[in-house]
């Protein structure tokens, strides 16, 4: 009786361990899922994706298909393990997974050097023996919520035990351990692109400007609201205005200037630098209606082209930095 009383002990703890699984497998169809949308949804320049995941196989125009039908599948089985206690569902994630280890496999083998892109590109280090054992395990797991009782994901999550909670913890921390994509997201934590790398919105550069106090008191010089010319050098963004001195010539109606404002793109107050020239590109300097401003420095053939003020920011750059 004892023995008995034991092994049906046993059997009720081996199945709260397994369905104590559902949500762990459930986590990994939802990152799966969500990491897949995303890599497409980047609008990976073209070739991209040739290196990620069963897809090398197939020719470049089925990748971002076969990746997007990869996720969509993943979300069916996402949506039935948390909603239901269907043996359809748990049967079909038990497939997802043995077959997924047998393409791991066979893309080690014919592609050594592709990603398993099981989440995206953050899935873009070659298939190696974590990652097969990874599958592996996601496959024992399945099987075992074939066993286990038909419960769905969220009342596993809502009736939660210690024992069940401790083995959920078990399984994910076994998974992370087997995920080689760990390494790869705290690698890109740590790494930040040089300024002059990063990508920039012109359209927020051009909004941070109008909120500087430089923008503020140069705002009287400009002749419109919208820059004739705009371009990026390094880690500095320049707009270029135009604008009408007035005073400048006695008697005049106001001599046309440019009105170049160059705006760090770095930094919660990112420092904002401006410089006036005149027709023939000599420096000018401005009396505002509040305050006088010093503009120094000095800039030839300063004309509303991109190229030749391209020419001119490296200088003014130098100068800012300095």
């Amino acid at each position: 009786m004892a023995q008995a009383t034991q092994m049906t002990e046993a059997a009720q703890l081996a199945m709260t361990v397994a369905t104590a699984q559902l949500p762990v497998l459930s986590v990994l169809l939802a990152l799966g899922t969500a990491a897949k949308v995303r890599t497409v949804a980047k609008g990976t320049q073209p070739g991209g994706m040739s290196g990620l995941g069963p897809a090398v196989l197939l020719a470049e125009r089925w990748h971002a298909p076969a990746m997007l039908g990869c996720a969509a599948g993943e979300a069916v089985l996402l949506g039935g393990l948390m909603a239901t206690g269907h043996p359809l569902f748990r049967w079909g994630t038990t497939a997802f997974f043995t077959i997924s280890t047998y393409v791991l496999w066979e893309l080690r083998r014919r592609r050594p050097d592709a990603g398993c892109g099981c989440f995206g590109d953050v899935s873009a280090v070659p298939v190696g023996f974590r990652s097969l054992a990874r599958t592996a395990v996601l496959t024992a797991m399945a099987a075992g919520a074939v066993w286990a009782g038909p419960v769905s994901g969220w009342s596993v999550l809502a009736g939660i035990s210690w024992i069940t909670a401790l083995a959920m913890v078990i399984g994910l921390l076994l998974i992370a351990a087997l995920s080689p994509e760990i390494e790869e997201i705290a690698s890109r934590l740590r790494y930040r692109a040089p300024c002059e790398n990063r990508p920039s919105d012109p359209a927020k550069a051009e909004s941070l400007l109008r909120a500087s106090t430089v923008w503020q008191s140069h705002a009287w010089l400009l002749a419109r609201a919208e820059p004739v010319d705009s371009w990026r050098e390094l880690c500095w963004r320049f707009f270029v205005y135009p604008g009408i001195h007035p005073g400048l010539r006695a008697g005049g109606p106001g001599e046309p200037v440019d009105v170049v404002f160059a705006i760090r793109l770095s930094g919660r107050r990112p420092a904002v630098r401006v410089a006036v020239v005149d027709a023939a590109g000599r420096t000018v300097g401005i009396e505002s209606p509040g305050e006088p401003v010093s503009v120094q420095g000095e800039w030839t053939h300063a004309r509303h082209d991109s190229a030749l003020y391209g020419s001119l920011a490296s200088p003014l750059e130098s100068r800012i930095e300095g």
